[in-house]
């Protein structure tokens, strides 16, 4: 039972046993192609039965960890590291499928590579969360076939887990100064000096939350059925006081 459970048919299979029957097919109308078919149905099945058995034989093993970080941060691309070994003398190829947590919603997700004797790989991906809570990771299916391809092997890795994921910490840090618009700018983020408040008009523009609400400007705002304020322009100049007194009597003595 685990056997059947475990066996799957690759492509490489279906294209062999198909070319068998287009023989038996052709046979009807060119009867030496006959004992030919047989022949060739023959290997094909012994090499399938030969396949199964050196596939599932005890040797073929392979072993893998995943390697998560301690939490994923939203809507950043978090990375996730699969180490896998081949305690096998055998070469393999495999097709990963990681059962990934159901929020990400990705239902096609495969890695293939080909592992050699004895050989270990580490295979990256990145994941990118877009929802918060508790994320369920799943085991690590590995579809191994031989060279032949003729049968495929399914070996299950069961190495569930979860790992929260919480608020990109990342990105708070990098906009934390886009949070105060009195010290923010579209070219570039620097601290300003601001002195005082002008009253030099400069234009009237759409009311946003933090504008005060004494310039608000009634009249274009019954125009525009919104509410409308004056803007002004910071003050960048000082005044400057200079005391020419002093130096004047010290040239007087």
């Amino acid at each position: 039972m685990h056997f059947i459970k475990n066996t799957y048919l690759p492509d490489r299979f279906f294209q062999v046993f198909g070319g068998v029957i287009v023989l038996f097919v052709l046979a009807f109308f060119v009867p030496f192609l006959l004992p030919v078919a047989q022949a060739i149905l023959v290997l094909a099945v012994g090499f399938v039965l030969v396949d199964a058995f050196v596939l599932f034989g005890k040797t073929v093993q392979i072993e893998g960890q995943r390697s998560l970080p301690q939490r994923l941060s939203l809507g950043d691309n978090n990375g996730v590291k699969i180490n896998l070994r081949n305690r096998s003398s055998l070469e393999l190829r495999l097709q990963v499928v990681d059962e990934l947590p159901y929020q990400l919603q990705q239902r096609d997700f495969e890695i293939q590579l080909t592992l050699l004797p004895l050989e270990t790989q580490l295979v990256t991906y990145t994941i990118r969360p877009t929802v918060r809570g508790e994320y369920e990771y799943g085991a690590i299916n590995l579809f191994a076939t031989t060279l032949w391809g003729l049968v495929q092997r399914r070996i299950v890795l069961p190495l569930s887990g979860n790992i929260p994921v919480y608020p990109s910490i990342l990105q708070m840090k990098r906009f934390e100064l886009k949070a105060f618009q009195r010290i923010s700018t579209f070219d570039g983020l620097k601290k300003q000096r601001r002195i005082g408040h002008s009253y030099e008009f400069e234009q009237i523009k759409n009311y946003v939350r933090g504008d005060d609400f004494r310039t608000i400007n009634w009249k274009a705002t019954s125009r525009r059925n919104e509410l409308m304020v004056n803007q002004y322009e910071d003050e960048r100049s000082q005044q400057v006081y200079c005391i020419m007194i002093i130096c004047l009597l010290w040239q007087v003595r």
